[in-house]
């Protein structure tokens, strides 16, 4: 526009001064403005015309530089261009790869939005969200959502499967597609819009297991169950994946019915649920269990599928008629969706059966020695090696017995050695060998003596030109068959169960009480019994075993759901300390219940404290959704007050917090 009347001046000055020469400039000017209006509307409407025409030819040679240019120009003249130009020119800023242009469609679409202008078409807006997602963008792709959620225009499931499922692909995208999947089925509840499928909830449990945000997903299991949403095969994979990493062994176990009743028809799928069971058994100390897991695994026997009807699992609490109930389809899977990579390692599948790997052998002949209960494992590996041969292994005693002798514990490889011999088996040459070179470099002679007579005995015949050196009452007689059978280990040579054995004695274990007692407030919070809860938070302390992010959640959820606020801010006193001890590692979703929690009671300088604890360890902070939850509680809250009208000091230090809290969250 400017150089239109810089042309337009340059030709009335020549025109003028060669009509009137004497008279001065100024003067001719002067008056030929004061007696001449000059076409300004002509004018003004021919760069409106050629800034449009400039922006729509722009777009349809995909110039994005340019339509930007033109764009801009004519909103500083013009304002906004006609809705179907400026349709055209989000959906081509949208169809762009580069974050800069995907940025500037996400900016003049949320600034219509604020403007409560519906000149953007819905379609469009959607489009623009599955493009940031797919950027990679997920703050602004959930900006954008969320504006769509707030004005009743959910995207149908496909869609908001797809943009889910580009959202979870980062932390902070799974974060934020959680509590867009919680505004989704609040919508849901009260206006009876669209709801999420089982894929959508799905991706979000999925991401949620990968990226440490267990707890989030506690809400997401139980908002499933609230919508009436089916699971399915991939649920309950994730739900143990879940179960597993929060030590929520009791509540994993409510899934293992359905998940027996088809297991041995879909057991490359559902390995991974024993996994987390076995898994589970571990931490809490419980080889009982974890043995009597795997001999049901072994002794399985396929029969035909029983009629397929949902499963109901309650959720929470053990009341199916008092808590909430998820419904599973276990015999539905989705090959494009379930996930098999990430596992504990303990139980797999293999050739239509499932195999516990030598981690897990490793960890049962671990705790069955240190409990003192060698013949009870000695039992139970023969069971495992005659019944089925789940591991695979053609001798798997002795392979337990050469671990048990290459870290040391001679006497637990003899004791195995002797109840076998007392079940009437004898192994091969090569288990006593291998025992008798081992007390002979201990200088175990008595030990020595002892085993010559047992192989004597039983008439066993070694040949191994080492230990026939150096105990020549060994005969070196041996049939070529014998040879063969033997398996005489190689100096150095390493079996891959001593080595996982040696691996797990040097893992410094977990204290099981921990469990036991995250366990114990889980189900005390959820009975609402919080007097049990916090005697037994109370006697950890006493005992020195220090609480986890666990422990801290089942309390601060439990006094939440009592609405007691004030017991909360002393327990915060407590999380402080702890993690300033380097005692325990805070997760963003408790932080997140910490600031609801404190929002809900008026807390606001707790709340700011924890949005600090956030910043400090570079957590993202869903402003929208605190800012959210501030409307519904206190909307109206000290708006108006000003500092001259305050009472007293402890109203003017709430008043500075809420007003603190206000701008943090851009709530006007």
């Amino acid at each position: 526009m400017f150089h239109l009347n810089f042309i337009h001046y340059n030709l009335t000055r020549f025109f003028l001064s060669n009509i009137f020469p004497k008279m001065p400039l100024n003067i001719h000017l002067r008056h030929f403005y004061s007696t001449i209006k000059p076409p300004t509307l002509s004018w003004e409407g021919s760069s409106r015309d050629i800034l449009l025409k400039n922006l729509e030819t722009s777009l349809k040679n995909h110039q994005l530089n340019e339509a930007w240019e033109s764009y801009t120009n004519f909103k500083k003249l013009h304002g906004l261009p006609n809705a179907h130009l400026l349709n055209k020119f989000i959906t081509e800023l949208s169809y762009s790869l580069t974050p800069k242009w995907l940025q500037i469609a996400c900016d003049i679409t949320l600034s219509l939005s604020k403007e409560k202008s519906n000149i953007i078409h819905i379609d469009h807006v959607r489009n623009l969200s599955l493009s940031l997602a797919r950027a990679q963008m997920p703050i602004p792709a959930s900006k954008i959502l969320r504006i769509m959620i707030e004005k009743n225009n959910i995207p149908p499931n496909n869609l908001l499967g797809s943009i889910t499922l580009h959202m979870v692909k980062k932390e902070i995208g799974t974060y934020l597609a959680s509590n867009i999947l919680i505004q989704i089925c609040d919508h849901f509840r009260h206006f009876g819009f669209n709801k999420p499928d089982t894929v959508i909830f799905n991706l979000v449990l999925d991401a949620c297991s990968s990226y440490n945000l267990s707890f989030k997903a506690e809400k997401i299991i139980e908002l499933m169950a609230q919508m009436g949403v089916i699971g399915d095969a991939y649920t309950i994979i994730n739900i143990a994946r879940i179960h597993e990493i929060n030590g929520q062994r009791d509540e994993l176990k409510k899934f293992k019915n359905c998940v027996d009743d088809v297991a041995v028809h879909f057991g490359h799928h559902y390995f991974q649920f024993y996994d987390c069971l076995m898994s589970l058994h571990f931490k809490f100390n419980d080889i009982d269990s974890a043995s009597k897991l795997i001999l049901e695994m072994i002794n399985r026997k396929k029969t035909g599928l029983k009629e397929k009807k949902p499963f109901i699992v309650p959720i929470g609490s053990q009341n199916l008629k008092m808590g909430l109930k998820l419904r599973v389809l276990p015999h539905l899977i989705d090959e494009n969706l379930m996930k098999v990579e990430r596992n504990e390692g303990l139980v797999m599948y293999k050739s239509g059966k499932f195999v516990i790997s030598n981690n897990t052998l490793a960890k049962l002949v671990l705790r069955y020695k240190r409990q003192g209960r060698v013949s009870e494992l000695s039992n139970l590996l023969w069971r495992i090696e005659t019944e089925n041969g789940l591991l695979e292994m053609k001798d798997l005693i002795y392979d337990v017995i050469d671990a048990c002798i290459h870290v040391g514990w001679l006497e637990t490889a003899h004791d195995i050695l002797d109840d076998t011999e007392k079940k009437g088996n004898v192994l091969c040459a090569s288990s006593y060998a291998s025992l008798l070179r081992a007390y002979y470099e201990s200088n175990k002679h008595r030990e020595v003596e002892g085993l010559l007579k047992q192989i004597k005995k039983a008439g066993i015949i070694i040949h191994d030109v080492e230990i026939t050196k150096r105990v020549p009452q060994i005969t070196d007689k041996m049939s070529d068959s014998s040879l063969m059978n033997s398996h005489i280990l190689t100096a150095g040579k390493i079996s891959d169960l001593a080595k996982c054995l040696v691996q797990e004695m040097k893992k410094v274990e977990k204290d099981s009480f921990i469990y036991e007692f995250n366990s114990s407030i889980y189900f005390f919070t959820k009975a609402k019994m919080i007097d049990d809860a916090l005697k037994t938070y109370k006697s950890m302390k006493e005992k020195k075993v220090y609480p986890t992010m666990a422990t801290y959640m089942y309390m601060v959820m439990g006094y939440s759901s009592l609405e007691m606020y004030r017991e909360i801010t002393i327990l915060w006193g407590d999380i402080k300390r702890n993690c300033d001890d380097g005692n325990v590692k805070v997760g963003v979703d408790l932080y997140e219940v910490l600031i609801v929690s404190f929002l809900k009671g008026g807390y606001f300088e707790r709340v700011m404290e924890v949005i600090g604890c956030m910043k400090k360890n570079g957590m993202y902070a869903d402003k929208w959704f605190y800012k959210s939850e501030f409307l519904k509680l206190h909307k109206g809250l000290y708006r108006k007050l000003k500092l001259s009208d305050v009472r007293s000091e402890a109203q003017c230090n709430r008043l500075a917090y809420v007003k603190a809290f206000r701008k943090w969250a851009s709530i006007d």
